[in-house]
C-alpha cells in the first residue's frame, strides 16, 4: 500500500504529456512562425539530461516551438553571461536559464530581459527583472533533506554540506531549509564544500573531509552529481553504511546506492516537469496568454526518496527516459 501511494504521488508530480498535436495537417503548422526558446543550465550532469527530455516532449507537443538547449560547461559567472550574450545576437524570443551567481548576475539579467523574455528555471535571480522563476520550492526541499538525516542519524552527530555554487539562490535556499528544520537537534553542520559543479572535486573535498574528521556522520550532497561522488568516497574509505548520506535529485548512481543501502535517501525534484511547464508557459506567455508567468514563481514539490519508495521511481525512469 505505501508503494501505490508513493507511485501516485509521483504520477501526480510527473507530467501528464500527452500526443495533442494539430490535427489540422502540416500546411497550417508550417504556415505558423516558430518561436525560439532557449535554454541554459548551470552545469552538465544527468539532472540537467532529464530537464531536457521534458523540455523535448514539450516543443514535441507544440506546433510552434523550436528549443536550443545550452549545457553550461563552464565555472564562472562571465562564461554563463557569454552564452545568453550569443543567444541575444541570434535573436531568440526567450531564454531560461539556472543562474549561477545571482547577485553577481542581476545587472546583466537586467540587460537581457531588456531583450527578450527571460525566466529563471532551477535557480532563482529574483531582485533581476526576469518574468517568473521555475523550478522546485528548494526552501521546502531542504527540510525534507532535513528529515532524512534526522531519520538517518537518530542519536544526531557532525555533518558536511557539498555543493556546487554556494552563492546560487538554489544551494542558498536548500541550506536554509535544513539549517531552520535541524533547530535544536542533535545534528551539528560543521562545514560547507563547494566545487564549482565538478565531479572530481566534489569526490576529493569529500575524500578530505572523511580523513579531517574521522567522527563524521553525515554527508549531505545539495547538487545532483554530489550524491555520486560522495558515495564514491565513502566507499573507498570503506565507510558505506557507516556514514549516512543525504543527497539530491535522481541520478542513476544515487538510486543505485539508496538501493543498496549505502545512500539512505535522496530528494528527488520532479525535473521532467520542470522542463515541461517551462517551455509550454514561455509558448503560452508569449502568445499572448500572460496568466501562465503572472504570479511570478511557478513552485513544484519535490520527493524524499529512501530504501523502501526507490524501487518505484527507478521503475519510472527506465520507462519514461529512455532514448530518444
Amino acid at each position: 500500500m505505501k508503494r501505490y501511494h508513493f507511485l501516485l504521488a509521483l504520477c501526480i508530480l510527473c507530467v501528464c504529456q500527452g500526443c495533442s498535436k494539430n490535427s489540422s495537417g502540416t500546411a497550417n503548422s508550417a504556415a505558423i512562425k516558430k518561436l525560439r526558446l532557449a535554454f541554459v543550465t548551470n552545469t552538465t550532469n544527468e539532472f540537467w539530461s532529464i530537464v531536457r527530455y521534458g523540455c523535448n516532449n514539450a516543443a514535441h507537443n507544440l506546433t510552434n516551438v523550436e528549443v536550443d538547449f545550452r549545457f553550461f560547461t563552464g565555472s564562472t559567472s562571465e562564461e554563463q553571461n557569454n552564452i545568453l550574450s550569443d543567444l541575444l545576437r541570434k535573436g531568440v524570443d526567450g531564454i531560461a536559464v539556472s543562474p549561477i551567481e545571482a547577485e553577481k548576475q542581476t545587472d546583466f539579467l537586467n540587460q537581457v530581459a531588456a531583450k527578450t523574455l527571460l525566466v529563471c528555471v532551477d535557480s532563482d535571480a529574483a531582485n533581476s527583472k526576469r518574468v517568473c522563476f521555475i523550478g522546485t520550492d528548494n526552501v521546502a526541499a531542504g527540510r525534507q533533506a532535513a528529515d532524512l538525516l534526522k531519520a538517518a542519524l537518530p542519536q544526531g552527530g557532525k555533518v558536511i554540506l557539498f555543493v556546487g555554487y554556494p552563492k546560487a539562490q538554489n544551494a542558498k535556499d536548500r541550506i536554509q531549509g535544513l539549517q531552520s528544520e535541524l533547530a535544536g537537534s542533535n545534528i551539528q553542520i560543521i562545514d560547507t564544500l563547494a566545487d564549482a559543479t565538478k565531479a572530481d572535486v566534489a569526490q576529493k573535498n569529500a575524500q578530505e573531509a572523511l580523513a579531517k574528521h574521522p567522527d563524521l556522520a553525515g554527508m549531505v550532497g545539495l547538487y545532483s552529481y554530489n550524491g555520486p561522488a560522495i558515495l564514491k568516497a565513502v566507499r573507498g574509505a570503506k565507510k558505506a553504511g557507516q556514514v549516512k548520506i543525504v543527497c539530491f535529485d535522481d541520478d542513476g548512481e544515487t538510486l543505485a546506492g539508496i538501493a543498496a543501502g549505502d545512500i539512505y535517501g535522496t530528494v528527488a525534484q520532479v525535473s521532467t516537469r520542470i522542463g515541461y511547464e517551462t517551455i509550454k508557459r514561455m509558448d503560452k506567455y508569449l502568445s499572448g496568454d500572460k496568466t501562465q508567468l503572472s504570479k511570478g514563481n511557478v513552485l513544484f514539490n519535490s520527493l524524499a526518496v529512501n530504501k523502501g519508495r526507490v524501487e518505484a521511481l527507478q521503475a519510472w525512469r527506465e520507462d519514461k527516459l529512455q532514448p530518444q
